[in-house]
Formats: C-alpha cells, sequence, structure tokens
C-alpha cells in the first residue's frame, strides 16, 4: 500500500464511554468498551506520526423543534434515557473522548452506518484513502455497519478485533466472524507493527 494509513474511529464519544456521558449516567458500560479509548490510543498516535489521517465518527441526535432530540423509534426503545442535549452537535458528549484526540476529520452520523447520508465517503477520497484500520463501537452495530458499506465501495478495511468493543463479548465474537468475508481482521498491535513498518 503506498497511501498513507487512515485510522477510522467509530463512535468514540464521551456520551457512550465517559462515566459522566449519556450512557455512563444510566449505567450502560461494558469493562471491554471502556478499554477501548486506552488500546487504540498508541495506534492513532503512530498513524499521526506516519503522515496519516485521524478519521472520527459521530453519533449525533439532532435536536428537532424546542431542542428535543430527534431518535428514531427503535433506538427509543432500546435507550429510554436519551434526553436533551444527549450527543448534541458540537457538545462535549458528542466529541472523541479526550485520550483519542485529536481526528483530523469529524464526520457526525445519524444511522448505524458511518457512509449513510454523511461526508465520509467524500473525505475518505480527497485523502487519497486505499486501506481502513477500523476500531470502535459497536462491533455488531456501528463497526459492522460502516465496513460493509466501505466494502461495497472498494475500500479495503482492516478491522482491530481488540479495537472494537460491543455490550457482550458474545456478540463481539460473532460479529467479527461475520466480517470475515468483507475484510482483514488483525489485532491493534499487529496493525500498529504494519503502520510503523510502512
Amino acid at each position: 500500500m503506498n497511501a498513507a494509513p487512515v485510522l477510522l474511529l467509530v463512535d468514540l464519544q464521551n456520551d457512550f464511554l465517559h462515566p459522566n456521558g449519556a450512557y455512563g449516567r444510566a449505567g450502560q458500560s461494558a469493562p471491554s468498551i471502556a478499554a477501548l479509548p486506552q488500546r487504540l490510543a498508541p495506534l492513532a498516535q503512530a498513524v499521526r506520526r506516519k503522515g496519516g489521517t485521524v478519521i472520527a465518527t459521530l453519533f449525533t441526535l439532532v435536536p428537532g423543534k424546542g431542542g428535543e432530540p430527534i431518535i428514531a423509534p427503535h433506538l427509543k426503545a432500546l435507550r429510554p434515557f436519551l434526553k436533551k442535549s444527549d450527543f448534541a452537535p458540537g457538545q462535549w458528549g458528542q466529541q472523541l473522548v479526550e485520550a483519542l484526540q485529536p481526528a483530523d476529520f469529524a464526520v457526525e452520523k445519524i444511522a448505524y452506518s458511518a457512509f449513510y447520508m454523511t461526508r465520509l465517503e467524500w473525505v475518505l477520497r480527497k485523502c487519497g484513502a486505499e486501506r481502513l484500520y477500523v476500531g470502535g463501537i459497536v462491533t455488531n452495530g456501528g463497526v459492522a455497519s460502516t465496513v460493509r458499506d466501505a466494502h461495497v465501495r472498494e475500500f479495503e478495511c482492516v478491522v482491530l478485533e481488540d479495537g472494537c468493543a460491543a455490550f457482550s463479548d458474545e456478540v463481539h465474537r460473532a460479529a467479527i466472524e461475520g466480517l470475515r468475508p468483507v475484510a482483514a481482521i488483525t489485532s491493534v498491535a499487529e496493525a500498529l507493527r504494519a503502520v510503523e513498518g510502512s
């Protein structure tokens, strides 16, 4: 690969991961998810040193009339605790967690796939991206949907098996297996060696 490395960080945001974020306040967390920022930080730093690009996708609840967030019915049923100001554009909760900042690009997303109605593909094409290293949450949701959509667009994807997580390890493992036909699967350590050797 001749192009500089691209690291796509899916939804690693304060409202998902920080104890004071929307999910933390609701008691919705998992150790495997909480461990991701520190595990991925050395890879993000290596990508920056090599002149690569770090892109953060930011799940966003767009405020509607009166500031109440527009929430899809299925999400409201799954996460009834979501409320006004959670995942709001430009707010602390929506931002990439501090351990992984800064991102070169932040792409707001409103659905599982980071390609759906966003500028992500445009950003990737402008960056000359060929291979995407992908980490984040949740493996069976935002990660899987984004990787499948990247595959359709003929980006080579490398999914970081220990750089992704779900709310259950069983669900995470099943999602990884489901991605093998459309992506390479590797570890953060292996990706770090590849980036540093590029």
